[in-house]
Parts: structure tokens; C-alpha cells; sequence
């Protein structure tokens, strides 16, 4: 992740969850006062976000000191001390919510995606996400992606060309589509081609797409597209995916298979933030 950014949203979540002072803390504990406080596993799932709490308390007072007891991409179990901090009892509470909150989110999507890689159980496809995350979260989504032993799609729309069924119809046609492309683009940048049946897989053969996407087809029929394309082109499965079909796809010969679950229906996992004994 990127440290600047990533400050700069937490900055930005913080200025969103505190107002103008959290009237709470303030008027209840003293402002001197000092404490300890660690996050607890509720339930076991795989870690992604820790830098978010060393970046999130140094924003609010660098005096903080944050242990991290679980590394990104590392397996915790129910009842495990995620991590531990010390400092100012009010500023430590300040960030509790906001930080308590992006830890349990990007924990169940490194959750998720390494349950993803386990159901389908074939390590010649690579799990991969889509650009259906949460507005201004995405970063943090696809880094949490990453951390449970996934791959990243497209980041955002300059990333690469991903000629859907909308452009298709503007277009007039994967050949036409990819042709105005190719007239427009540099040759760093990829053009990917979306299809929905075998003619299609075709003409995006004849024009010599760089990966080729099967949205919504069987693994029956993957299998058969698969033979058709030759093995300077990527290809990619995805539509309608699931934790419950993707064992269905072992064996099925594409080299990734995307996700949108893993960002767009994840359950957060439950962490617990709690003060260690009385304020000195």
C-alpha cells in the first residue's frame, strides 16, 4: 500500500468519525491519562491491514507505540492478541472505531480469498478480484486481496482495456472495438476482450487480444474455449462465481478466474478492542 494515501484516507476517515472533539473521552478521562490496549480475535480468519494502526496513531500522537503480534497474510485463531498499543487512553480510544472497523473489513476479504483458493483447489488458476469494491476503499480492498493469496485485476479504468458487452454494442463488434483501440493505445497497456460464446472467442482470436475473458460459461464450456485459443493469450473466467461453484472449475484450463464476492459480499471479521486494567 501506498503510505501517503493510505494516511491520507485515514486522515480522512478520522476527520469523519471524531467531528470537531470526541465529547465522550474528553469529558470523562483525564487528559494526561495513560493506558494499554490490544485487539482481540473473535473468531480465526487471516490478518491484513496492521500498517493502519502504526500509520492511524502516529496521525493522532506519535508518542503511541503499536506492536503487532500477527503479520499480514498470517493465519490468527479465536482468542489471539492481534496487537497491542500503549500511550494516551483518550487518543488511543479516538482511533479505536475507524481503525477497529478497516482491520475487520480487510480481514475478511484476505479471509475470503484464501477460502476461495482453497474451494477451487488448483494451483494453475490464480484467484483474482474485480473493481467492485467500496467507493474509496479499493487500495485497502485489493491490498487485503493480495494478503489472503490473491491477485489484483484491473486497479482502475487506465489500467488496462476491458472491452465489455456495452462497448461491444458501441463499438460495432470485437474487431471494430479492438482495432479503434489498438490506433489509440500505447503497447504497454493491455487489451482484454469479454465473451460470451464461441464465436465471439474467436473474432477476439482473429484479433489478437491480449487475455480473453468467458463471462457466465460453464466449466464444460470453458473447457472448450480453451482449446481454441492459443497460448500467447490469457484467459480469464468470471460472472456469477461463488465459494459454492468454484470447485466446479478445478481442471477447467484458465489462468485466472475473478471474484467480485470477495470484495462486494464479504462478512468483516470480529475483532475486539479493549483497555488493559486502569489508567495511569
Amino acid at each position: 500500500m501506498n503510505k501517503l494515501m493510505l494516511r491520507n484516507q485515514i486522515e480522512h476517515f478520522f476527520i469523519e468519525d471524531l467531528g470537531e472533539v470526541d465529547i465522550t473521552a474528553e469529558s470523562s478521562i483525564a487528559s494526561n491519562a495513560k493506558g494499554k490496549a490490544y485487539i482481540k480475535a473473535k473468531e480465526d480468519g487471516v490478518m491484513a491491514g496492521m500498517a493502519l494502526l502504526s500509520v492511524g496513531y502516529h496521525i493522532l500522537d506519535p508518542t503511541i507505540t503499536v506492536t503487532c503480534h500477527i503479520a499480514d497474510g498470517e493465519l490468527f485463531r479465536k482468542g489471539d492478541v492481534i496487537a497491542s498499543m500503549e500511550g494516551n487512553v483518550i487518543q488511543l480510544l479516538a482511533g479505536e472505531r475507524v481503525l477497529l472497523n478497516l482491520l475487520q473489513r480487510m480481514s475478511g476479504i484476505a479471509t475470503m480469498t484464501t477460502k476461495a483458493i482453497s474451494a477451487l483447489e488448483d494451483k494453475s488458476i490464480r484467484i483474482c478480484d474485480t473493481r467492485k469494491t467500496t467507493p474509496g476503499l479499493r487500495m485497502l480492498e485489493k491490498y487485503a486481496v493480495c494478503c489472503g493469496g490473491g491477485f489484483n485485476h484491473r486497479r482502475n479504468l487506465s489500467d488496462a482495456v476491458l472491452l465489455k458487452e456495452n462497448h461491444l454494442v458501441a463499438a460495432g463488434g470485437i474487431q471494430k472495438a479492438v482495432n479503434a483501440v489498438r490506433e489509440k493505445i500505447g503497447h504497454m497497456v493491455k487489451v482484454e476482450v469479454e465473451t460470451t460464446n464461441e464465436r465471439e472467442v474467436l473474432e477476439a482470436i482473429e484479433a489478437k487480444v491480449d487475455v480473453i475473458m468467458f463471462d457466465n460459461a460453464t466449466p464444460e464450456k470453458i473447457k472448450e474455449y480453451v482449446k481454441l485459443v492459443p497460448s500467447g493469450i490469457t484467459t480469464e473466467a468470471s460472472g456469477g462465481i461463488n465459494l459454492e461453484s468454484l470447485p466446479s472449475f478445478n481442471g477447467c484450463g484458465v489462468h485466472y478466474i475473478s471474484l467480485g464476492c470477495l470484495t462486494h459480499s464479504v462478512k468483516s471479521i470480529d475483532l475486539s478492542f479493549l483497555l488493559e486494567g486502569e489508567a495511569y
